[in-house]
């Protein structure tokens, strides 16, 4: 069986022969409207794919400490710099509360010193970006499925949002996934990178880590996690900001 459908190998093979594109840079094809729908099209086959060709509970590969890249870029914006979002960083974010709600029984406010005292996982993955960057790190956190077996998930709940002290076009970003994903044991709320808390251009105090799927997908300066039956009635309901504003696609797996 051929591999799944990845979004990046699509724009490869739209650069390499689609009908006279040139792969000059992400941003140039992805704004292109032809290529926008031919991806669209692709989305549900790509997802489909590589849900029928993997193990549900597949890792994405695991890297050694040699293996870390001396350099990690910081996706996406470097800091909110909202004036709430200072004060948290002002007093190192012993005000700050992650919010777990929606669709739960039992909902959650959590301290980053709380969340911290909870188990963890440390792992050395691949961040893959959409612009076509990549860069190894260590990530220690707390796996996001714990979280919602005490916040104990409603059978209606299908979705996990996450809901961010960074703002686009004066909306706060926001990200989502699906409970496969949400209970996949690599997905963790990152409190530490490389061995260090957080620091700000990555998302501190807290950031999304979902390891078999594209940077855009890793939310950072996470605030609040949502459970939902639909992505319907959420900001442009796409599942995401950047789905929402340019066209990104929601399931982006690698």
């Amino acid at each position: 069986m051929s591999a799944p459908l990845t979004r990046r190998r699509l724009l490869g093979s739209l650069a390499a022969g689609g009908g006279g594109l040139l792969l000059a840079g992400c941003d140039k094809i992805d704004a292109s409207p032809s290529v926008q729908r031919i991806l669209g099209l692709a989305e549900p086959i790509n997802l489909h794919a590589q849900r029928l060709v993997s193990d549900r509970a597949a890792l994405a590969p695991e890297f050694s400490a040699s293996e870390m890249s001396p350099f990690f870029r910081t996706n996406g914006t470097s800091s909110p710099g909202t004036p709430d979002y200072t004060q948290l960083v002002a007093s190192n974010f012993s005000d700050w509360k992650l919010a777990v709600d929606g669709l739960v029984a039992t909902p959650l406010s959590l301290s980053l010193d709380a969340i911290r005292q909870l188990p963890r996982r440390t792992q050395i993955t691949r961040h893959d970006c959409v612009e076509g960057w990549s860069a190894i790190g260590q990530w220690t956190g707390l796996p996001l499925g714990m979280l919602l077996k005490q916040a104990r998930l409603r059978p209606s709940a299908r979705y996990i949002v996450f809901h961010c002290a960074d703002l686009f076009n004066g909306t706060p970003y926001y990200e989502s996934i699906d409970l496969i994903d949400a209970f996949h044991p690599q997905t963790i709320l990152a409190w530490g990178m490389n061995g260090h808390p957080l620091d700000v251009g990555h998302g501190a105090p807290l950031r999304l880590r979902v390891e078999r799927q594209l940077g855009y997908k890793q939310a950072k300066y996470v605030m609040r996690i949502e459970a939902v039956a639909s992505l319907a009635g959420i900001n442009g309901g796409k599942g995401g900001t950047w789905e929402d504003a340019i066209g990104y696609q929601w399931y982006a797996g690698v």
